[in-house]
């Protein structure tokens, strides 16, 4: 687990830091002015980009999905703990009914993705494409680079799901749930901070 829970740190801080290079450049280049070249003047190519309402509602999404995580993620550690009891002579556990909270993100993480592939399309619908702008070039890359890291997230959860399914040891998915577990809310709260960035430094 400490070795997992390491590994998870380092990938965390890796991602960070590309996030941080990001917002430093969106933030520097939205005062930056650039030269037209049929006038020869420097000109702001800045155009603000109108967040659609459907933003809100991916976030309210990937917030659930890690309220779900969470409660997976705990689950397993009852299962871990309540296997270690269950290995003592004359203890005996009943059944407890299981909920799939590892299904319901997996599925929430689906549906904000396919709510980002809708958002994307909604801007196309309006005239902002990758090109259009610097601010929709920038709206497209911070958005696209989370997309890309959820889907990490949801591949591990995959895995996770994959264990139980071929009923790995309960200490062995309770690693992945874990890590995956963190992971998972870090790109929530990664999610909340692209949006307040991308609604009010602008």
């Amino acid at each position: 687990m400490r070795r997992a829970r390491l590994g998870m740190i380092v990938a965390i801080i890796g991602i960070v830091m590309v996030f941080v290079s990001l917002t430093s450049a969106y933030l520097v280049r939205q005062g930056l002015p650039t030269l037209d070249p049929s006038t020869g003047r420097l000109v702001h190519d800045w155009l603000p980009v109108q967040l659609p309402k459907l933003l809100l509602v991916n976030t309210v999404v990937l917030l659930i999905s890690s309220l779900t995580m969470e409660l997976s993620r705990r689950q397993v550690a009852r299962e871990a703990t309540l296997a270690q009891a269950a290995s003592i002579p004359g203890v005996s556990l009943g059944r407890a009914i299981q909920m799939p909270w590892l299904a319901y993100t997996v599925v929430l993480g689906l549906c904000f993705l396919g709510g980002q592939w809708l958002v994307w399309r909604e801007l196309a619908a309006h005239g902002f494409y990758v090109s259009t702008s610097p601010s929709s070039s920038f709206f497209y890359l911070l958005t696209g680079m989370h997309g890309v890291h959820l889907i990490g997230g949801v591949v591990a959860l995959l895995a996770a799901a994959a264990a139980t399914v071929l009923r790995k040891p309960v200490e062995t998915r309770f690693v992945v749930v874990d890590v995956t577990g963190w992971y998972w809310h870090f790109m929530a709260f990664l999610w909340v901070f692209i949006l307040c960035l991308l609604e009010f430094a602008r």
